[in-house]
């Protein structure tokens, strides 16, 4: 089993790289926070073939970057406002689109013969990605629109104070909504989903916990970074 610290480095090392794109939105435009947003799901959908352990918990290996993308909606509900986080959720389903349609083509796209042995590793290891994708699309939809809703629901209530709450508050449902979807779609029938439901969200939840001070200094970033 993995060093949980190691784990914990690893996962404030992909926070530490989300909240980066903070600096580059503001320095040289929103556009490069989206991107990374973008980027952040089309990673997670491959790297959720893989299985990992966390303690006891068994979670897809994008828990870390696709925990993070809500980080990112979150400093763009914040700093940049509802329309700008939207833009960026649907910015990350075009991407997810892409991935499922490039990823089905390479798939089903015959090697030749002295590449057999590598194309059906390939196949393998990405064969299940369409489905993922499916799957990831329908969970992502819905759960970064309820963060986004539910950020703004909170920014309001509290009269824009208390960040920590309302990151947290928003992400909480929103990720338990996300793995519910997610798992259920992806593997049911493939793996027992009531155990990586449970997995993922307690996962999810401890990622959200690191995330609060990424999410204070992401802010912060914004407001000092001058643009370019």
């Amino acid at each position: 089993m993995t060093e949980i610290w190691l784990i914990l480095i690893w996962m404030l090392v992909t926070l530490a790289l989300g909240s980066f794109s903070a600096f580059l939105g503001k320095k040289y435009g929103v556009e490069y926070i989206i991107a990374t947003m973008a980027a952040l799901v089309v990673i997670a959908n491959v790297l959720a073939n893989k299985m990992v352990t966390f303690w006891d918990f068994t979670v897809p290996a994008a828990v870390l970057v696709y925990a993070t993308s809500f980080l990112l909606t979150d400093v763009l509900s914040e700093k940049w406002g509802k329309a700008e986080a939207r833009k960026a959720v649907w910015a990350g389903f075009y991407a997810n689109v892409v991935l499922a349609v490039s990823v089905l083509i390479a798939v089903n796209w015959q090697s030749p013969e002295f590449a057999k042995e590598t194309g059906a590793m390939f196949n393998t290891v990405l064969g299940m990605t369409p489905r993922i994708v499916v799957a990831s699309m329908i969970a992502y939809l819905i759960s970064q629109h309820h963060d986004v809703m539910a950020f703004h629901f909170w920014k309001k209530k509290t009269k824009g104070r208390y960040l920590w709450f309302r990151n947290n508050a928003s992400t909480v449902v929103s990720q338990l909504i996300d793995s519910v979807l997610f798992i259920t779609i992806a593997f049911y029938g493939v793996m027992p989903v009531v155990p990586l439901i449970f997995g993922q969200w307690v996962v999810k939840m401890i990622i959200a916990a690191l995330d609060t001070p990424f999410c204070y200094i992401a802010c912060r970033i914004v407001e000092r970074t001058k643009q370019k």
